[in-house]
């Protein structure tokens, strides 16, 4: 069995066992390695000492997002919570080295929240709270090296997580909706309040001139 089942009260929660997180550390090994192989291939060059490059600053940006996940301004009753500039960095391998890399980071930070705060009722809430809510943030490599892609990136994949999350809260969540509210309404809501107040605090930090200059440069550190 790749996952334990514990009862809580009324509900049921569903853990990852010994041999379900054994597989998801090595799903979110391979999928770091897929991270840097899109991510050299963006830069251009297939040499293993490259590909290891891409791979330290795609896990970096892991380690950074995971450790200001845990930074939080606020936090809501029913999960949820405004981090410090945590969704910023999973967004960034996409910024740097394009969608593939930024949906594989995106996706095996995902898998690295539930193997650490696995918070499962359903086993289909799996793929859409940790698969594509947190992949949806590798969206912010689609602009490429327009102007503000970094700006257009971000906001484009946290509304992504924002609709993948809403989907989630409404199928798996309604019952918690606030009285004289429909799920769907309450969702898009809840989740929307918590997520683009830690995306406005992030814009306007990104806005500062120099903080855009200085992303830039390190954009071109990691593609060389």
């Amino acid at each position: 069995m790749l996952y334990n089942v514990i009862q809580d009260g009324e509900e049921l929660y569903y853990v990852p066992s010994t041999a379900g997180y054994t597989l998801l550390a090595a799903l979110f090994v391979a999928l770091l390695a897929a991270a840097a192989w899109f991510a050299a291939k963006k830069a251009g060059h297939g040499s293993l000492k490259l590909t290891t490059k891409q791979l330290t600053f795609c896990a970096i940006s892991i380690t950074l997002g995971t450790v200001l996940s845990n930074v939080k301004l606020f936090s809501f009753p029913f999960g949820g919570s405004v981090t410090l500039l945590s969704m910023l960095f999973i967004c960034l391998p996409g910024y740097w080295f394009g969608s593939g890399a930024g949906l594989a980071t995106g996706v095996a930070y995902g898998i690295l929240q539930l193997m650490i705060k696995p918070e499962i009722v359903h086993p289909a809430q799996l793929p859409i709270d940790y698969i594509l809510a947190f992949g949806a943030l590798g969206l912010s490599g689609l602009f490429g090296s327009k102007k503000n892609a970094l700006l257009k990136g971000y906001a484009l994949a946290v509304a992504g997580r924002w609709i993948f999350a809403s989907i989630s809260g409404w199928v798996f969540w309604g019952q918690f909706a606030w009285e004289g509210w429909h799920p769907i309404p309450y969702s898009f809501t809840y989740n929307g309040i918590y997520i683009f107040a830690e995306a406005a605090i992030t814009l306007v930090i990104l806005a500062i001139p120099q903080v855009k200059k200085a992303f830039e440069q390190v954009k071109k550190l990691a593609l060389e």
